[in-house]
């Protein structure tokens, strides 16, 4: 509606101009995704349908190869312990680090005295960057100079070879992992803990329910919603887990603490005549698997929505 030769605030604005601004504001998001995600996940499947060499790796004409790469790999003596190492790593830690993150997020739900300068120190491990909290685990699993032998040797026991040895070596990067993801999950669910109503535990008090009782009939089940949100996004997380890993024991010793992260980095990028196309292979194995457990949370949130 024209109003003294111009258009009225009550009008709606032109439909191209309308469209023209919403674009603008998502150009900058639109450049990042396709960027930093759409860009580089189009190039690790480029790379693992074709057989890439550094001389063709520089110049890009690298043959078409098919799923030739995918075979490699799947036939690998490697893969078969890379997955069950995943695996193993990934569901060990999720469960320890959901144990010990919900117990600790129940302690802190009291409000007693220094409850929260407690909670704050133990973000600790959370808030560290990673090469330093996996630096001081390889010194503390150390096995001449370490501070675990050393209380094993306190109590009469024999040193253990906790990254030499490959009965160890897992163990002892699955141990540094729980460590560094129990934050995560202590400030997940405490939130969780937060939006409990405490007349549901008073009202249970007064009925004669012990703290057992209470946790098992309100706490877990109320909390089960943002319980699968934790584990879903720590699953995510900890299947892509590298750095600490290789920081820690490289995959080693031979392959008793070898992933699906660590194997992709070595074959692409751990010997002197790379392997590009397998390496990219094993990263889109990792990337499908990522993807089922996120599309899995997004179902979970959806529901939890509606």
């Amino acid at each position: 509606m024209r109003v003294g030769g111009g258009w009225s605030r009550s009008s709606p604005r032109p439909f191209g101009a309308r469209h023209l601004s919403a674009l603008a504001f998502l150009t900058p998001l639109l450049a990042y995704l396709v960027a930093f995600y759409a860009y580089p996940l189009y190039r690790n499947l480029d790379l693992s349908l074709r057989d890439y060499t550094v001389r063709s790796f520089v110049q890009g004409d690298a043959p078409y190869s098919g799923w030739r790469n995918f075979s490699t790999v799947l036939h690998d003596p490697t893969f078969g312990p890379a997955m069950r190492h995943t695996m193993v790593f990934t569901l060990v830690s999720i469960v320890f680090q959901y144990a010990a993150g919900l117990a600790l997020a129940v302690f802190f739900n009291r409000h007693f005295r220094l409850a929260a300068t407690l909670r704050a120190l133990f973000l600790i491990p959370w808030l560290l960057p990673l090469i330093v909290s996996a630096s001081t685990w390889s010194w503390m699993f150390n096995s001449e100079s370490g501070v675990v032998n050393y209380g094993l040797h306190l109590v009469g026991m024999d040193p253990v070879g906790w990254l030499t040895s490959p009965d160890w070596a897992l163990v002892s990067v699955i141990v540094a992992n729980i460590w560094i993801g129990i934050p995560f999950n202590l400030v997940i669910l405490y939130s969780g803990l937060q939006n409990i109503p405490a007349e549901l535990y008073e009202a249970a008090a007064l009925d004669g329910a012990g703290g057992w009782q209470q946790f098992r009939r309100i706490t877990f089940p109320l909390l089960r919603p943002v319980s699968a949100i934790t584990v879903l996004l720590g699953l995510v997380y900890t299947l892509k887990v590298f750095d600490l890993i290789w920081i820690m024991t490289k995959g080693g010793p031979g392959d008793s603490s070898s992933t699906l992260a660590t194997w992709s980095y070595q074959l692409g990028f751990g010997t002197l005549l790379p392997k590009f196309g397998p390496g990219a292979a094993v990263g889109n194995i990792l990337i499908l698997i990522a993807l089922v457990f996120g599309l899995l949370y997004i179902r979970v949130q959806r529901r939890q929505e509606t």
